[in-house]
């Protein structure tokens, strides 16, 4: 009994179907890196000035933490 392969490489050299779910991927990990972003700037906004120096940092640095999230 013979068998043959019915994908089909595109140009870029990916099957079918492989983009879509790499573009989904892409935007849920945005999201997610977005929400993560959110919820650390949030928790670190409600921190008071002593307690953020405790930790090296002060509200000018909130948002440069929060931004770095957001590039893993």
């Amino acid at each position: 009994m013979a068998s043959f392969d019915t994908t089909r490489p595109m140009a870029d050299g990916h099957l079918y179907g492989a983009r879509p779910s790499t573009l989904f991927a892409r935007i849920h990990g945005a999201i997610a890196a977005w929400n993560d972003a959110r919820v650390t700037r949030n928790a670190l906004s409600k921190l008071s000035d002593h307690e953020l120096e405790d930790l090296g940092l002060s509200r000018g640095d909130i948002d440069a933490m929060a931004g770095n999230l957001r590039r893993f």
